[in-house]
């Protein structure tokens, strides 16, 4: 094996460690003013009010939860088609994860299935941009509206994403987003909230300091002594400075990031269109995806298996991943009883993500479409 493809990599450089470096030097490397203007810039690059940066996407929707009051009794709407976070942050608050179906083009909630497991129990809904692919923001806002009911939009995939011409952060009430390596924009781990309630932005700024009616920043800025108090049971999900500086960076390269992806993407979909049985990833009517994750749907007709799909690209050099989880499958969740999931259970296991990141070349492409090209069985 001669060959080595990434699924996918981070695009870090120069300026993040000299950004990292200079938070070091200066001496201020906790939570202070690098994540103040990174919260600022973050908002406004997903038209959002306020930006609270946290310690991960996964703190940020279990904070969402906080803020609704979603506890003990309560039911949340999910998505089993997602990270196991997006469940478990319904456990952290003690309420109960309610699986919904999702969309098969696009991997998404939408409000016919979320209507289908809708109870006088419900209280909340958590719908994800799944891979970076928008939901139908103005559909699922209205009807949670309509509902009554609280919705939390985990935009963990989705920076650079957009829904009827707009940012997915905007005109969201709340959203939490994440900075891992694997997703575009990265602060090694991290996250932010993003509202637009100047009132729920302060006390969600307090929820993920020990509930501190003063920050550290602020304490340490005033010229006169300053005894804080505890206002309320918090957390500590702070982000540090030196994450932050590296987001600052990270933020400025997003629209060429966004551009590149889109581009590898489109020419997948081209290479990939001849290929009966192959039904690559594609944007919605009423959006762009950022082209996160490129997935790919294996029809029967295509004629090989998808973890034969895996472990051949695997053998040649191309690191692959399985589709999107679905988190009623794993132990974690062998409790409970959801309802029938077919969509979702035929995308986790039908599905596979194709390498798609700023180093994959032309010539990568090509060969790992030309793999795909030969395991197609007629």
């Amino acid at each position: 094996m001669t060959r080595k493809i990434q699924v996918m990599l981070p695009m870090l450089g120069e300026e993040e460690a000299n950004a990292a470096a200079d938070a070091i030097r200066s001496g201020w490397v906790a939570q202070g003013p690098r994540v103040a203007r990174f919260e600022t810039e973050f908002a406004t690059a997903v038209g959002a009010g306020h930006g609270i940066a946290v310690s991960s996407c996964t703190t940020g929707l279990h904070l969402a939860l906080v803020l609704h009051g979603i506890g003990p009794g309560d039911e949340v709407i999910v998505p089993s088609l997602s990270f196991i976070a997006t469940a478990n942050s319904v456990r952290y608050v003690g309420a109960t994860p309610i699986f919904a179906d999702v969309d098969l083009a696009t991997g998404n909630l939408t409000v016919e299935t979320i209507d289908a497991v809708r109870t006088d129990r419900t209280r909340a809904i958590i719908a994800v941009h799944q891979g970076g692919m928008p939901f139908d923001t103005a559909a699922l806002r209205k009807a949670a509206d309509g509902w009554g009911l609280a919705l939390v939009e985990d935009a963990a995939c989705a920076a650079g994403s957009t829904a009827y011409g707009q940012p997915v952060g905007a005109g969201a009430a709340i959203s939490a987003w994440s900075f891992h390596p694997r997703k575009v924009i990265t602060t090694g781990e991290g996250g932010m909230i993003t509202v637009d309630d100047p009132e729920a932005a302060t006390r969600l700024r307090r929820l993920r300091e020990h509930g501190m009616n003063v920050s550290a920043a602020e304490r340490h800025a005033s010229k006169q002594p300053v005894l804080e108090a505890y206002l309320e049971t918090a957390y500590n999900y702070r982000m540090t400075d030196i994450q932050a500086a590296v987001g600052i960076v990270q933020l400025g390269r997003l629209p060429g990031l966004i551009a590149q992806r889109r581009e590898i993407a489109a020419r997948y979909q081209e290479l990939l269109a001849d290929i009966d049985g192959l039904v690559p990833v594609n944007d919605p009517a009423y959006g762009q995806t950022n082209y996160q994750s490129f997935i790919v749907l294996i029809n029967p007709e295509y004629g090989t298996g998808r973890d034969e799909v895996l472990s051949e690209l695997a053998a040649r050099g191309v690191s692959a991943r399985r589709g999107i989880m679905a988190s009623h499958l794993e132990p974690a969740y062998a409790d409970v009883t959801p309802g029938p999931l077919p969509v979702t259970e035929r995308l986790t296991r039908d599905s596979l993500i194709l390498p798609l990141h700023h180093e994959f070349t032309e010539d990568d492409q090509d060969y790992v479409v030309g793999i795909l090209r030969e395991l197609a069985r007629p």
